[in-house]
């Protein structure tokens, strides 16, 4: 059987920082094309779709050790279906061992059901609420094993935000607002929290959009704006790290480019770690790049090395396109 050649691609060097954003009211410059960069062996880099500037506009000002994922091995040893598939007796996670960092924005890349959500769940026990999982390895928070801190702690501590925004069906305020009471022994009044409920909604770019809307139902406001309530809500228990699971896979465009710049901000506030198939928002908005295929951990490294100049063959063939 014979195949197509592909077409001509244009290639951008992945270690290339964007130019300083447009000041306010004036435009963005425009971006001229490049020259194909090559790799010391003389050859073109893997990626052949990186057609955007990444968002970061400045490098982070520090890393700080948050979580540490020790040799991590997850699996199944009953009927469980994961996102569709059976996986009965299967290593879901294998041996994965990886730093999560304040300061970073960690992505983790993949083909559909390579773990990479399995082990994000791990990250605040959420794994261990699936029937037959269980885990090998060790994961700790600021140096504390996860097994030892009461689970409703930890996930207060290690906060998560899904892939379809799920606000609750009461007022935007009250979306904040429940689990600031949730944390206390005494129910606060809607005065005393209202401090805490503006500074989430800050944080998360949307208190400006929705100020004058703070007692509408929050199930009126767009896809896009929900999920940043979303986070906003995960924000307002003072995390240590963001999880992240394909947060803009059902947003359009616009609302997903705002998402990832709120992401490339909160990174100095919080540890993010962020599960996404779409090898574009990795390369944009992450510091560091784990790429995972069939539960294994191939690659992790710099978002410039795993796109750039990957040191495995499978890395290659999947940030190129040769598979995914």
């Amino acid at each position: 059987m014979e195949f197509m050649s592909p077409p001509p691609v244009r290639w951008l060097d992945p270690d290339r920082e964007a130019p300083p954003a447009a000041a306010p009211g004036q435009h963005e410059p425009e971006r001229t094309p490049e020259q194909a960069p090559v790799t010391q062996n003389g050859s073109a880099p893997a990626t052949s779709f990186v057609s955007a500037p990444r968002r970061r506009v400045q490098a982070s000002h520090f890393a700080l050790d948050r979580m540490q994922i020790e040799d991590v091995s997850i699996s199944y040893t009953e009927n469980t279906a994961v996102r569709g598939a059976n996986v009965k007796g299967k290593a879901a996670v294998r041996s994965v061992s990886l730093p999560v960092r304040q300061g970073e924005v960690l992505a983790l890349i993949g083909p559909s059901g390579c773990g990479k959500t399995t082990l994000l769940r791990s990250l605040n026990r959420l794994t261990e609420m699936t029937r037959g999982a269980s885990l090998e390895g060790r994961i700790t928070l600021d140096g504390v094993d996860i097994t030892t801190i009461e689970p409703t702690l930890l996930r207060r501590r290690v906060t998560m935000v899904f892939q379809q925004p799920n606000p609750f069906p009461m007022s935007v305020f009250d979306n904040i607002a429940y689990v600031l009471r949730e944390m206390g022994s005494r129910r606060p009044r809607k005065r005393a929290l209202e401090g805490p409920v503006l500074d989430a909604l800050e944080r998360a770019g949307l208190l400006e959009e929705v100020r004058a809307d703070l007692d509408h139902p929050a199930l009126r406001l767009s896809g896009g704006q929900q999920q940043r309530l979303c986070i906003a809500r995960a924000l307002a228990v003072q995390p240590e790290v963001l999880l992240l699971d394909e947060p803009c896979s059902a947003l359009d465009p616009q609302s997903t480019q705002v998402i990832e710049d709120l992401i490339v901000r909160l990174r100095e506030e919080v540890a993010v770690v962020i599960v996404t198939h779409n090898l574009q928002q990795a390369y944009r908005i992450a510091d560091n790049v784990g790429f995972m295929y069939l539960g294994e951990l191939v690659e992790y490294g710099t978002v410039g090395s795993v796109f750039g100049s990957p040191r495995q063959q499978r890395t290659r063939d999947y940030v190129s396109g040769a598979f995914g």
